[in-house]
């Protein structure tokens, strides 16, 4: 099999996103300030929730809580208040103040910077935690949420029937360098032109190196 140019695909999909959309909530966050806190705190408020309320949210309940003390302390409905309208923010706010006391009791008011020990606080799933590797702590991990499942298999670059699947195949051809930058890149393109439903094929640039699987209508 020819091996994929993965340096033309990556260059050519990013310069078709400079004029079409800014960055994910949680990567404009890790933009201004990288501490793995701030980043966990904004990608568990994100799940299922638009990216102007995530921003939002975060940034409220960031500057009243800055640090997971400051966050433990914080009554349940108070947070609540703070994320609303995030999606399930009752949920979120529940989970957010159990790491948040999980943290200080037994990581020393530090995010831990293990995959295992990430999946271990209440409401972190391995696209959380591999964000907060990410972002917060610059290691390389695949992080698969619905834009990179779906594309991923849409071009054909994987065949895999749930996001572990693709994050194990993915970290099978893609190469290292592009691990962390393949979730903006794929949340940026699935936002705009390879959508979930009809997607915008007449005016995507990587068509040659797409397989379409699944596509019965597009635009």
């Amino acid at each position: 099999m020819t091996p994929r140019p993965w340096d033309r695909i990556v260059r050519t999909m990013t310069a078709a996103l400079e004029s079409l959309t800014g960055l994910p909530s949680v990567s404009e966050i890790a933009r201004k300030n990288s501490d793995p806190f701030r980043v966990l705190v904004a990608t568990m408020i994100s799940l299922r929730t638009k990216d102007a309320v995530t921003s939002a949210a975060s940034e409220r309940l960031l500057v009243r809580a800055a640090t997971p003390s400051a966050l433990a302390a914080l009554p349940e409905a108070k947070i609540e208040k703070l994320i609303y309208p995030a999606g399930f923010y009752r949920t979120k706010a529940r989970s957010l103040r159990r790491t948040a006391r999980i943290l200080v009791d037994e990581h020393r008011g530090k995010v831990p910077r293990t995959m295992e020990e990430l999946l271990a606080l209440p409401g972190v799933g391995r696209k959380t935690a591999n964000l907060v590797l990410n972002l917060g702590y610059g290691l390389p991990g695949i992080c698969v949420d619905t834009h990179v499942h779906r594309i991923s298999n849409r071009t054909g670059w994987v065949k895999t029937r749930d996001p572990e699947g693709t994050e194990r195949a993915l970290m099978e051809t893609l190469p290292r360098k592009y691990w962390i930058s393949i979730n903006e890149l794929l949340v940026r393109f699935g936002q705009t032109i390879c959508t979930p439903v009809s997607p915008r094929c007449g005016i995507c640039p990587i068509t040659s190196w797409c397989a379409r699987v699944g596509v019965t209508r597009s635009r």
